[in-house]
């Protein structure tokens, strides 16, 4: 079955390279596709993309911008046995450390997650099989802590109790195609590990498994984050993944940062 990806991302591309049939998506670059090339991954530009007419299934993963979903827009008439939105977990908004599930009601705290939102909506609107994937940070070779660490502009932020939700992106893949082999449209799913955490935790445990000593601990205030990345510490939650591990039979390969640091050295 071909699996087209709107946006070859980090985890599409992840994705691509485990799937057991023929890949083809998107990309925004010439310079992108000719390096997607010589990996055998057939890449085309987004403005100029079309997709195969054999394409089974469908994995979207391009953001939504300021006028809505660009794939919906630039693509109304998708057909598909399956397809994968991959969304977020901040479409839940701050409850103060509280455990959310699937069921949890909706409460985005920003425009990004509140676009996400009318993302979500705008997919299951189609009429077309969707699960919605509701992914924690994504971690994994070249984009982890264990990165920052060794660039030295890892920062271990002093704010006690406040937690975030994280997933290695091989679990992501593992959850994905353990979607497809259990098709159920309409599902929408938390990818996320066991364990919440706080990020100077694991700073501290990315510093031990290289030999080095942590940054010292400094308020969010004094951090000198970007708007950005400021505006991650706005919501403080636990999320819970028991459906992925009910529905989809996940046994995640990395359950904790523990395991999914060690794994990166």
């Amino acid at each position: 079955m071909r699996l087209f990806c709107f946006g070859l991302g980090y985890t599409a591309l992840a994705l691509a390279r485990r799937y057991p049939g023929p890949v083809t998506g998107t990309v925004l670059s010439e310079e992108k596709r000719a390096e997607l090339a010589a990996e055998g991954i057939d890449a085309q530009l987004f403005s100029e993309a079309r997709v195969p007419s054999d394409t089974r299934r469908i994995l979207v993963s391009v953001p939504p911008d300021a006028e809505g979903d660009p794939v919906l827009r630039r693509f109304p008439d998708l057909r598909a046995d399956w397809v994968g939105y991959l969304s977020t977990i901040g479409v839940y908004g701050d409850t103060g450390g509280a455990m959310v599930d699937e069921t949890a009601p909706l409460k985005p705290s920003g425009d990004r997650q509140r676009a996400r939102v009318a993302a979500e909506e705008a997919w299951r609107a189609t009429g077309l099989p969707v699960h919605i994937f509701r992914l924690a940070g994504i971690y994994g070779p070249g984009r982890s802590v264990i990165d920052q660490v060794r660039k030295g502009t890892a920062k271990r932020i002093h704010r006690p109790g406040h937690l975030f939700s994280r997933i290695h992106v091989e679990d992501v893949v593992t959850v994905l195609l353990a979607s497809m082999a259990r098709p159920n449209p309409g599902a929408v799913y938390n990818v996320c590990d066991d364990e919440p955490a706080e990020p100077a935790a694991v700073v501290t445990e990315a510093c031990r498994l290289l030999g080095l000593v942590p940054p010292p601990l400094v308020s969010l205030e004094a951090a000198g984050l970007s708007p950005m990345a400021r505006s991650f510490w706005t919501d403080n939650r636990r999320v819970s993944n028991a459906r992925i591990k009910q529905e989809l039979g996940v046994t995640l390969r990395y359950p904790s940062y523990r395991e999914g640091l060690r794994s990166l050295l």
